[in-house]
């Protein structure tokens, strides 16, 4: 079958809670496949790991996905988180026996179609900088490189700043969060932090008083925004482990770069964070997740 006729043999439907089987085997295998054709370890280590994943992307409400099936059998699928104003897209993962033959192109459109249909102001994610063929798709697909990002792990720091203190996250410190996203970023991430809230995972750094910085969780799906780098070095130095395959920074940010290096933190792998729409520059510091 040609990639002319196989991309337009596929049909997409949305994603459903009966798919976390199939969706988590591609996304373990596809994953796989690509890492050790560059000799990197996979962001999916295991299909249980996937299946966790796929689990919350096909449950949760605030999250659109979206399958490719080729003669009623799943073989990908992509998913566009829409709990902010600006969506993240990720993970996009197909069979790979198929892969490079058009069918992430349909997929990589749904979502964005569905972008549009929800008059998102931005859309955002971050590609794996040895993967060559994706960041071309995403790029005539109308992404624009903004800057590269270091996944880092290591063990953790276990260690306190004076003056910034850190503790867990409550609801009433929501808006003040808001606050520093709005400083760092021009648009918060309420939801995001929200769900993290709600799951114990948020922790805030205070300094002079008052809210300085916030962390949804330090690994490929927690995000942190804050006033100062230094106000940030607290919020990492206080995390009892980077879940996944670490935490991402912002290699631009030299001093975090090179604080995480002295900490003993090894580079993974490095992405490229890629937008499309609205776009600030950011100001203060912060870490994204592995979608943005």
């Amino acid at each position: 079958m040609t990639n002319h006729v196989l991309a337009h043999s596929i049909k997409l439907r949305p994603g459903l809670p009966s798919d976390i089987e199939p969706c988590a085997r591609i996304v373990f295998d596809a994953f796989a496949a690509i890492a050790a054709q560059h000799n990197f370890p996979p962001d999916i280590p295991s299909i249980e790991v996937g299946t966790e994943l796929m689990t919350m992307l096909l449950t949760h409400p605030h999250f659109f996905s979206v399958v490719a099936e080729l003669d009623g059998k799943i073989v990908g699928s992509n998913f566009l988180d829409e709990r902010s104003a600006i969506a993240g897209v990720g993970p996009i993962t197909i069979e790979p026996t198929i892969q490079n033959r058009g069918v992430g192109r349909r997929l990589m459109e749904a979502v964005l179609n569905r972008a549009s249909e929800k008059a998102h102001t931005g859309v955002r994610l971050l590609q794996s900088a040895y993967h060559g063929r994706s960041l071309a798709l995403y790029s005539t697909l109308g992404f624009q490189v903004r800057e590269g990002i270091a996944c880092m792990q290591g063990s953790p720091i276990g260690a306190s700043l004076a003056s910034y203190p850190v503790r867990a996250a409550r609801e009433e410190d929501l808006e003040a969060c808001d606050r520093i996203c709005r400083f760092v970023h021009g648009h918060d991430r309420h939801r995001e932090l929200l769900d993290a809230v709600q799951l114990g995972t948020a922790k805030i750094v205070e300094h002079g008083g008052r809210i300085t910085g916030y962390a949804t969780d330090f690994g490929f799906f927690g995000h942190a925004a804050a006033e100062t780098t230094r106000d940030l070095i607290a919020l990492i130095s206080s995390a009892s482990a980077f879940t996944g395959p670490g935490i991402l920074v912002p290699m631009r940010n030299a001093p975090l770069f090179q604080w995480c290096l002295s900490q003993r933190l090894k580079v993974v792998q490095v992405l490229t964070l890629m937008t499309r729409g609205l776009y600030n520059e950011p100001a203060g510091a912060y870490l994204p997740t592995v979608l943005y």
